[in-house]
């Protein structure tokens, strides 16, 4: 039950009426960029969908049909469990196995591709990308989407005028961090305007923000599904006057409708049911709470028998559209993705610097560190075995430390580019190398602090061939460990990836260390499990830069005997003839 109290009420009213001035008709007139828009009518009938592990024995929806128009603002409404995610997700295309049903797009069967271009999902979860304004998030975004089929100067002025409407444009220059909850949903919404695309699809949109918030992003969209959009919208428990702006309602429970149609029309058709929603009382609480099963299974029941009857769908009175969007807006072209990409990875990266500052001075303490251990060693032959140690120090620094933030962070970064993928910002595989180049250069920095650290410290031969291999032997341990990670953090939660990422890299240690200090041949198996590890390989690459092709070397006076002053006695006691 919904109970406002009075000295509120007259500041909720103030605000609301604010919220309509937000729409005057000077601002009417400014949208030109939101208001081009073609009609898109989505129609499904008898969708039915179970979960591979549970495929017969429990069905998520189970043959429901409806019917959303454009110029519509539709909202799906149930308890928890109901299902209003899992059709969001069906009919956004974010799922497209084990369904059984048709899903029409103006009155034509759905082309799943076809349709993923004309439409765009605002998930849930309102990530943004970080270190960037509203304006720079939202130039990026023009870039990736509109490419060079416009000009900057559209683009610009599309961009103007979706924050304007958004009420964005005075926080224009605020980085996406600072962002207040409301603000955050407005501006994934108006991420996805820039293509002005005319089927949006949001998942709970309200959730995490006030009433007031609520509100304003409900009349918000509602405005531009009468610029012609067909918006879909699953909610949870909207308010009464969140509820009342819904053009149409779809309420479903336990994966069955209950009731299609108005906003206006779900009190008397409880009443045609002889069910009586209490005076005063927030009709979407009260649907909710039945569907729910509060007031008992028979009127959930009733409700289902009689929505077919009562509320049968209708053929939509429009003539049918093809789709033309492909030859309006044709694919960005790949390198054009990759180069917006780079900048917008780069100006991310050269704002983050307590993150590179922090990662500086891990390097230079992990130098000092380590070199104050193996303190000049590289030309004392009583200290070559020692020495190996150091190589071997270096390859765990260069296992650990590149893999270690990636671990912590990526698995957030996939989740904005799961939703920027799906809604066609750019392919993934200009992600990809967009990433790795902005990566490389940063890994290589970091790394040449720390080598040229201790390689000097350790006193280290300062020969121009030995250098080089010693350093790229390293830069290449250095890609591996961060590929490696970015394996499992493609995969697995933040969690499991910190769990998962150093367990897997114990087997690649001991494997790689097999035959050390053991002159006898190993059995076959073991021998290809050793080289399956890179480890292996890089270890022996920088013993080979330090002492291959490398006459013997001196040793202290005081040293009797020095074993391992010869090259060859330590290339002997890893097993390898150089």
């Amino acid at each position: 039950m919904e109970v406002i109290p009075e000295n509120n009420a007259k500041r909720i009213n103030d605000q609301h009426d604010d919220i309509k001035n937000a729409f005057s008709d000077n601002d009417s007139a400014r949208m030109s960029h939101l208001s081009k828009m073609t009609a898109v009518d989505i129609e499904f009938n008898d969708l039915m969908y179970s979960p591979g592990s549970r495929k017969g024995s429990n069905l998520i929806l189970k043959g429901i049909s409806g019917q959303f128009k454009s110029g519509e603002l539709t909202a799906i409404l149930g308890p928890s469990g109901a299902g209003k995610s899992t059709l969001l997700n069906i009919l956004a295309g974010y799922k497209c196995t084990e369904i059984n049903g048709t899903v029409n797009i103006n009155g034509q069967p759905r082309d799943i591709n076809e349709f993923k271009k004309m439409s765009c999902y605002i998930m849930q979860q309102d990530l943004v990308q970080p270190k960037l304004t509203i304006l720079e998030a939202m130039t990026f975004a023009a870039d990736l989407k509109l490419g060079k089929r416009k000009s900057q100067f559209e683009k610009s002025t599309a961009i103007n005028e979706i924050l304007n409407i958004l009420r964005l444009w005075k926080s224009r220059n605020t980085f996406t961090e600072n962002l207040s909850g409301g603000e955050r949903k407005r501006l994934m919404i108006a991420l996805e305007l820039v293509n002005n695309p005319p089927v949006i699809f949001l998942d709970e949109p309200t959730t995490g923000v006030d009433e007031l918030s609520s509100l304003q992003c409900i009349e918000l969209l509602r405005t531009l599904a009468h610029f012609g959009r067909t918006i879909i919208c699953s909610i949870h428990t909207p308010s009464a006057r969140t509820f009342k702006k819904f053009d149409n309602i779809y309420v479903i429970t336990n994966g069955q409708c209950i009731y299609r149609g108005t906003a206006s029309g779900l009190v008397p058709y409880m009443q045609s049911i002889d069910i009586e929603c209490p005076k005063h009382y927030n009709p979407a609480d009260f649907v909710v709470e039945i569907s729910s099963g509060e007031y008992g299974s028979d009127l959930i029941e009733r409700m289902i028998t009689c929505v077919e009857t009562k509320l049968p769908i209708l053929p939509i009175d429009r003539s049918r559209q093809m789709f033309e969007l492909e030859k309006k807006n044709p694919n960005i072209f790949w390198f054009d993705q990759f180069n917006v990409l780079i900048k917008r990875m780069m100006t991310q990266l050269f704002r983050d610097t307590y993150n590179m500052h922090l990662k500086i001075v891990l390097h230079v303490f992990l130098g000092l560190v380590i070199g104050g251990l193996f303190f000049n060693m590289g030309n004392d032959g009583s200290k070559a075995l020692f020495n190996f140690g150091f190589c071997f120090a270096c390859i765990i620094v260069f296992l650990y430390i590149p893999m270690l933030p990636v671990l912590l962070t990526y698995p957030g970064q996939i989740l904005l580019m799961k939703r920027e993928h799906f809604n066609r910002w750019y392919n993934i595989s200009a992600y990809y190398w967009a990433l790795t180049v902005v990566n490389i250069p940063q890994q290589i920095l970091l790394a040449v602090i720390y080598l040229t650290m201790v390689y000097l410290i350790t006193g280290q031969p300062l020969e121009w061939q030995r250098c080089s291999m010693f350093f790229s032997t390293c830069f290449l341990c250095t890609f591996i460990s961060e590929s490696i990670a970015h394996s499992i953090a493609s995969t697995l939660n933040v969690v499991n990836s910190i769990f998962f990422g150093p367990v897997i890299t114990c087997p690649l240690i001991l494997i790689a260390m097999q035959n050390f200090g053991d002159p006898t041949p190993l059995p076959i198996y073991r021998t290809l499990l050793m080289y399956m590890s890179y480890i292996r390989y890089g270890l022996e690459a920088l013993i080979a830069a330090i002492y291959g092709d490398r006459k013997k070397l001196p040793c202290p006076l005081e040293e009797i005997y020095c074993h391992f002053s010869s090259p060859v006695e330590i290339f002997r006691i890893i097993g390898k003839d150089f």
